[in-house]
């Protein structure tokens, strides 16, 4: 679902790549140091001295999310069940059902709080994290390879996107 903002809300968007030259995932500790520094610089302007939540995901054939799996639980701890979306959720086509199960908390963003999910996104071991305002006008969603940010504003998408421009893709369509 996080990936979807960029195609629902493009003028609001904007995408940073977490290393240099576009490379996607960081293999030595200095560019675990540039990953993370990019993240939190970004959530900082985002969200310094504000509420936050902490969205994350799972991903199953079930409408109801049951257990979820130790890695989720340790990458964001304290969280509860918020919602589940699922497609083709007919009877007919049950074997087809994917469910989305959204989990959240609320934390008070300071930088590095949330440095061992951001780093497990970085390497690809999880996914589909949002990192919203309470309002959920700004919403922070790191990947593998980067961070999609959705702003209230076109003006604020430009501002931000400007003051890091050296993190932007070369892509025509910026991803």
């Amino acid at each position: 679902m996080a990936d979807e903002l960029k195609h629902a809300y493009p003028d609001r968007w904007v995408r940073f790549h977490s290393l240099p030259g576009s490379k996607r995932y960081p293999g030595t500790a200095d560019e675990y140091g540039i990953v993370l520094d990019r993240y939190n610089t970004v959530l900082d302007e985002l969200f310094i001295g504000q509420e936050v939540y902490l969205i994350t995901c799972d991903w199953s054939d079930h409408a109801e999310p049951g257990a979820r799996p130790d890695d989720h639980a340790r990458w964001h701890p304290g969280a509860r069940y918020w919602t589940s979306v699922c497609e083709n959720p007919t009877e007919t086509d049950a074997e087809l059902i994917s469910c989305t199960h959204l989990f959240v908390s609320q934390i008070p963003w300071r930088r590095g709080a949330v440095d061992e999910l951001l780093r497990a996104v970085a390497d690809d071991a999880t996914a589909g994290v949002m990192i919203a305002g309470l309002g959920l006008e700004r919403i922070h969603h790191p990947y593998d390879g980067g961070a999609d940010v959705l702003l209230p504003t076109t003006a604020e998408r430009d501002t931000l996107e400007h003051r890091h421009a050296p993190w932007l893709s070369d892509h025509p369509r910026g991803l």
